[in-house]
């Protein structure tokens, strides 16, 4: 990258970081009402937004893109609503930004506040998904942050669409429009440069795939928070109840399986194996799903694949799923351990005490029971929407909405007070 776009990239974070400052006095109902002009803008600009998504959509299908990647990129109408809808959710939510978190008073007099306050500038860097645009910057602003924004080549027209929409609502309440801004060139050395800005960037947070995401990792000078897989997995106990198992089972596979909260593999207990199988099996083929499945799991389903080593645990993206027959619970929980990346972990039971014994043992950042992984969202949560999904432990942990973008400040008051 040249010497001239390193420099308009420091301009753009300059530009940022003073948005951020301004950012953090916006009251709670400015925030509410421009992330409701934002709402109302996305519905009346529907087919402007589609039209630009289905040029990508087209190139990416030409290009040979997987049928999978091609979902997480394209828009429908359904889609934009359910994006528009989100950013109403995110601007109803109770303001984070100076909520006092604790408060007491020291016996010298002084008072003590612990207050929430903004990260500052948070960096976001994504692949393929345009909907992570709006979730985004809705959330940043809604917690009074700034956010630059670096999404996928082949996402490039609708980012900058929907930015435009940022843009104009920012505008006409008077908010600077750096408080949304896209990096409008693919070149990665503009991402480098980027993650080496100590101090003028605050939080890093990388959507996408685990190359992408460690990469990200090994080249920042920033914090990051992060997954770098979605291997989920789904335990169907010897006492689950088969007309939720079969459902749930089918959901977290193929509802959307180029996401990360979808189920990669599938633990059975020996005793419902055969039962499950003969009733989920035939289904799951019928979604086009292929089943890769221990020495159990073939004997069962004569048109299963015999599953190598390297199927479990790996993040497939796609219909496929491993699938393993395990004695007890014990060896679901050893496997999970074993493979798992503390994403998303479910079981299936109407035994309590399994169950507890399941929650407790999986540490995972979202742990289901009765339910299917792909509840795992910020917006199934209630936040709204979410900024990413994070396997740490220090911070923020699993889907992250308001509260993973503040941090707080102590606000201490005297009378003249000095130490002695």
């Amino acid at each position: 990258m040249k010497s001239s776009g390193l420099r308009e990239l420091d301009v753009m974070v300059g530009k940022v970081r003073d948005a951020s400052r301004e950012a953090a006095q916006w009251s709670g109902d400015f925030k509410k009402k421009l992330l409701l002009d934002v709402s109302r803008r996305i519905l009346s600009q529907k087919k402007y937004l589609l039209r630009e998504n289905e040029k990508e959509v087209h190139r990416a299908r030409a290009a040979g893109l997987a049928p999978a990647m091609v979902d997480r990129l394209a828009l429908n109408e359904k889609r934009l609503i359910a994006m528009a809808e989100g950013v109403r959710m995110v601007a109803g939510l109770k303001d984070p930004v100076g909520h006092i978190l604790a408060a007491w008073t020291r016996p010298n007099g002084l008072r003590l506040k612990k207050v929430a306050v903004p990260l500052g500038v948070i960096f976001i860097i994504y692949e393929s998904r345009p909907n992570v645009t709006v979730e985004c910057a809705s959330l940043c602003l809604k917690s009074s942050n700034a956010v630059i924004l670096r999404g996928g080549r082949e996402a490039m027209s609708s980012n900058r669409a929907f930015v435009k929409i940022f843009h104009a609502s920012l505008r006409k309440f008077g908010a600077p429009v750096s408080a949304v801004n896209l990096v409008r060139t693919v070149d990665y050395a503009a991402v480098d440069h980027l993650l080496a800005q100590e101090g003028k960037i605050d939080l890093v947070i990388p959507r996408g795939g685990e190359k992408l995401i460690r990469r990200v990792v090994e080249r920042s000078r920033i914090p990051v928070v992060k997954h770098y897989q979605g291997i989920c997995h789904v335990y169907i106990d010897r006492k689950a109840d088969l007309a939720k198992a079969v459902p749930i089972t089918l959901n977290a596979k193929l509802q959307r399986p180029g996401v990360c909260n979808a189920m990669e593999t599938l633990l059975l207990h020996r005793v419902i194996a055969e039962k499950f199988l003969r009733k989920a099996g035939p289904l799951l083929r019928e979604g086009n799903c292929e089943i890769r499945g221990d020495a159990a799991t073939c004997r069962i389903l004569p048109y299963a694949v015999r599953a190598k080593a390297s199927d479990y645990g790996h993040e497939f993206l796609d219909r496929v799923l491993a699938v393993k027959v395990v004695e007890n619970l014990g060896e679901a929980l050893d496997h999970i351990e074993r493979y798992g990346s503390r994403h998303t972990d479910a079981i299936v039971t109407e035994d309590r005490r399994v169950a507890d014994v399941f929650k407790a043992r999986v540490d995972s950042s979202s742990v289901m029971v009765n339910a299917s992984t792909r509840f795992s969202d910020g917006f199934e949560y209630g936040f709204g929407a979410e900024i990413g999904i994070s396997t740490d432990k220090v911070h923020a942990r699993g889907p992250m909405g308001l509260e993973g973008l503040t941090s707080y400040k102590y606000i201490v008051e005297g009378k003249g007070q000095i130490r002695t």
